[in-house]
């Protein structure tokens, strides 16, 4: 009887022998020893094929794809790193206060830094305010000239720029241009030193050539509202012709009209109303004293034209954006 013979199944040796084909891992056994602790939230890694990769818990949102350096340890910090090829993307750290990059321009939205505010804002200078500038030197050589030239010569200038009804209806804009470049009084009046303080105050907020559309606004409309009046009272017969060669300049009208824009622009209310009361009361007064009546009637006139430029003054100073420290 044929026995059948049985060959025992020779075992495997768990170290492959030399030539023999060892299987490839499988991608989930790449990494042999990889250590993985809790991380947190939202970490993903799709595969990791660096071996010894230590993961240690690290801000929320790094996403991983996979890790190609070995020894790569994951700390906590403001790092994310985006696994596209090895490559990983750092936020920089924030600048030390007292590093270069400090000063950098503040991000849009964010306050701006503080801004102090100095005695010479009341002043004009050349770059800030250059319309006020050139004006007040205009101002203060005419009145030089008015107080130390020739004084026919000064009388004759004074008479053909005065905006008296003959003037008016002769020769309308040298007569208002010309009365515009004299200072009633003189350089130390207090007309001279209101244009310095609330011209410059309102050319920081709104610009050169809205404030000289401001002053000459009030400078006209209380001109003609004035003088017109005096020529039919004079045809009426209630003025003595004399009336029509009356003698009018300055700047007050004008100046009138930019402290009641000014005062709509004013960021301190208590100011803002402050400074309408003591104008006002000085007006006042000149209506009791009633000494020169056209001029006791134009100012409060003039005051009030400025005061209806209110919404016009406040779009401006927005749209400029400019620093208002009063």
């Amino acid at each position: 009887m044929h026995r059948a013979a049985t060959k025992a199944k020779p075992q495997r040796s768990a170290v492959p022998e030399q030539g023999s084909a060892v299987a490839a891992p499988r991608p989930e056994d790449r990494a042999a020893s990889v250590s993985r602790t809790p991380g947190p939230v939202g970490v993903s890694c799709s595969e990791d094929r660096a071996a010894d990769v230590v993961r240690t818990p690290g801000p929320v949102g790094v996403s991983c794809s996979e890790d190609r350096a070995a020894g790569v340890s994951r700390a906590p910090g403001p790092v994310r790193a985006a696994g596209t090829g090895g490559t990983a993307r750092t936020d920089p750290a924030p600048e030390a206060p007292g590093s270069p990059g400090a000063s950098r321009a503040p991000a849009p939205g964010s306050p701006g830094p503080a801004r102090r505010w100095h005695l010479w804002h009341l002043l004009p200078t050349p770059t800030g305010t250059p319309f006020t500038f050139g004006y007040a030197l205009l101002l203060l050589a005419t009145s030089l000239y008015a107080q130390f030239g020739d004084p026919d010569t000064v009388s004759a200038m004074l008479r053909a720029s005065s905006t008296d009804v003959d003037h008016l209806t002769r020769a309308p804009l040298v007569a208002l241009v010309g009365s515009a470049l004299w200072v009633a009084g003189g350089p130390a009046s207090p007309y001279a030193l209101g244009f310095l303080v609330v011209l410059t105050a309102l050319e920081r907020r709104i610009g050169g050539l809205r404030s000289a559309g401001v002053f000459a606004f009030g400078h006209v409309v209380a001109s003609l509202a004035t003088e017109l009046p005096v020529g039919f009272a004079v045809a009426l017969g209630h003025l003595p012709e004399t009336s029509l060669y009356r003698l009018d300049f300055g700047i007050s009208f004008g100046l009138m009209a930019c402290v009641g824009a000014l005062a709509g622009v004013l960021r301190l209310r208590w100011l803002r109303w402050g400074l309408l009361g003591a104008v006002g009361l000085v007006l006042a007064q000149d209506l009791i004293a009633y000494v020169d009546p056209l001029t006791a009637l134009g100012h409060p006139l003039a005051l009030c034209l400025g005061l209806a430029t209110w919404p016009l003054v406040r779009r401006w100073k927005a749209e400029r954006d400019a620093p208002s420290y009063l």
